[in-house]
């Protein structure tokens, strides 16, 4: 009988997500943010994605053997819940609760979710339910899907999971060994976040907007090291200025940040806006640097001996997320190759919770080749939501689309590209993607202001052939997921310039044929027209909203938006001054 196991995540109230494994495969993931269109799907739980996991396998729940979740009950006998209680002992309700009443989130978290599963039809009692540590399951997605079979240093960062922040460990014959762990609000994650709230963006959305800020900054302007008290081995967070709860948060029309009243009075105002100006890129800058230098010396500590023995890591958490800091560790000697889980944050937990669950039973799992793990949709589906749609899309089925659409793309036309299943994880890779010439001056520029509506600084992405990061990139190691920066040979700077960002690197996609054939098809087409195998890539979706799922999601992104082409798997659908292109015969 097949070993069928559904991950579960949403535990810290966002980004739930669900996740199928059958004998160890991977058959299926997505985030619930998708279906609903609400990004980070905050206090929801994975409904649809899980109905969606059910019906993509034609399993029923009678079939599901493990349900598997990333959260657990943490014992009053480790040191978690102790920190927890001394450090924010200013709180004294929430010291309090944590000893006397510690896993009480836990305890909600598992009625929400039985309630959820008996709504679809699950019968409480008749699977196996297993609970796995939070950063256990953010281990587990970067370490048994990384496919290394060495020993493999295990890092993990992000804001907090039960309690615990920041993990160190490895792995080895498939089991996961703790080294160190940090508890909140020792956090460097949460540190990262609270700076990103007071320049100006969300906690859990903009760490990613800082980082791309941070290259427009000067790092030595200003020292932030007084956020974090750091020996090299162990840090705490200055909760005078940040990582804060209760009445110590700032607060702006009623609402509570992660930092405090003392850190405004420092670094002056909470930005706003969108405009990257000084002192604010300055402390991008600022913050940056700090983060990637603890998080170094901190690996450097816990896991610099297994790094020398093997040269492999794994890295997970919403912290690895951070490119810049990918990018610096595949720059050490040391290290052979760092496997970065592509859904590194909350939603990938799912995945994290039942490949723990799956190797916890003796069924090894696979190592993650790709992320197109959600819903497709066929040409007659597309036609069926075209004709549905209320804004009377103009369309046609064509032939030879790489070819067309290279064409269009080679014309300075920015293209929405659906195709195939949609891709786990942040990133669009080539399955909800807007496409563009990145030789083409202003081509960025265009999608920033006219279609994307979101920061002008803001760096795009290249997606290109395997082969061709080889020639572009200055460091040749595999980049299938967009979770790396390199830097950009100088030929390659004037070839691509859309996407190389402020400091002369890339966050490069490099796609192996097998995995999406009808988008690196594309990229050849375009290096026949333009000498360059890549093409700028942006997800497709408007700012503040989910990356599309299906058809009619894809539809409302393109009629609210300047883009005139979208491609849905061999549909064109055309707007404005081209839509009369259609009824003339496309040439190929």
């Amino acid at each position: 009988m097949a070993l069928t196991i559904l991950g579960l995540s949403g535990s810290l109230s966002h980004d739930p997500s669900a996740a199928l494994y059958i004998d160890g495969k991977l058959v299926a993931a997505a985030e619930e943010e998708r279906f609903l269109r609400d990004k980070h799907a905050k206090n929801k739980m994975p409904l649809e994605s899980t109905k969606f996991c059910l019906e993509f396998a034609g399993l029923k729940p009678s079939d599901i053997d493990v349900v598997a979740v990333p959260f657990a009950p943490i014992s009053l006998s480790t040191p978690a819940r102790w920190h927890y209680a001394k450090r924010y002992w200013y709180a004294p309700d929430r010291a309090l609760d944590v000893l006397f009443n510690g896993n009480r989130r836990y305890r909600r978290y598992v009625g929400r979710i039985r309630e959820m599963l008996e709504s679809l039809g699950f019968e409480w009692g008749q699977f196996e339910f297993d609970s796995v540590e939070h950063h256990l399951a953010h281990a587990s997605s970067a370490y048994h899907l990384s496919g290394f079979e060495e020993k493999t240093a295990i890092m993990g960062i992000d804001g907090k999971g039960e309690y615990a922040t920041t993990f160190f460990g490895y792995g080895e014959n498939g089991k996961i060994h703790k080294i160190k762990e940090f508890y909140d609000p020792d956090s460097l994650g949460g540190l990262y976040g609270a700076i990103t709230e007071y320049l100006g963006f969300e906690m859990l959305d903009g760490e990613y907007k800082v980082m791309g800020m941070a290259p427009y900054g000067d790092a030595s302007k200003y020292d932030l090291s007084r956020l974090i008290d750091f020996d090299g081995k162990d840090f705490r967070v200055n909760t005078e200025y940040a990582n804060v709860i209760g009445l110590r948060r700032y607060k702006e029309k009623g609402k509570g940040f992660y930092f405090t009243d003392k850190l405004i009075e420092w670094l002056g105002p909470r930005r706003k806006g969108d405009i990257a100006d000084d002192p604010y890129i300055h402390y991008a800058a600022s913050i940056q640097a700090l983060y990637e230098e603890v998080a170094l010396k901190l690996m450097d500590h816990y896991l610099g001996d297994i790094i020398k023995e093997t040269g492999k890591i794994a890295f997970s958490g919403g912290g690895a997320l951070n490119v810049k800091l990918n990018q610096k560790i595949i720059a050490r000697p040391e290290v052979k190759e760092l496997f970065v889980q592509p859904a590194s944050g909350d939603s990938g937990t799912a995945v994290g919770a039942a490949s723990f669950a799956s190797e916890r039973r003796g069924v090894k799992v696979e190592k993650m080749e790709h992320v197109y793990l959600g819903p497709s949709f066929t040409n007659e589906q597309v036609i069926e939501a075209c004709e549905a749609h209320p804004d009377k899309p103009k369309f046609r089925k064509i032939d030879h689309v790489p070819q067309r659409i290279a064409k269009i793309l080679n014309e300075g036309n920015p293209v929405a590209w659906f195709q195939g299943r949609m891709e786990f994880g942040p990133r669009a890779l080539g399955g909800r993607s807007i496409v563009g010439c990145p030789s083409i001056k202003g081509v960025a520029d265009r999608i920033n202001e006219q279609i994307k509506f979101r920061e002008r600084w803001r760096p795009f992405c290249p997606s290109m052939m395997d082969r061709v990061a080889k020639e572009m990139f200055k460091v040749d190691h595999p980049a299938p997921y967009m979770t790396f920066t390199f830097e950009v040979k100088d030929e390659w700077k004037t070839r691509v310039p859309e996407v190389v960002h402020e400091d002369g690197t890339s966050r490069g996609q490099a796609l192996v044929r097998e995995y999406n054939p009808r988008y690196y098809e594309l990229m050849e087409e375009m290096e026949k027209l333009t000498g360059n195998g890549v093409v700028l890539n942006t997800s497709l979706n408007r700012r503040g909203e989910p990356v599309v799922c299906t058809p009619t999601d894809a539809m409302n992104m393109f009629f609210g938006s300047d883009l005139q082409f979208l491609i849905m798997e061999d549909i064109l659908v055309v707007k404005g001054d081209f839509a009369a292109d259609l009824d003339e015969p496309l040439e190929a």
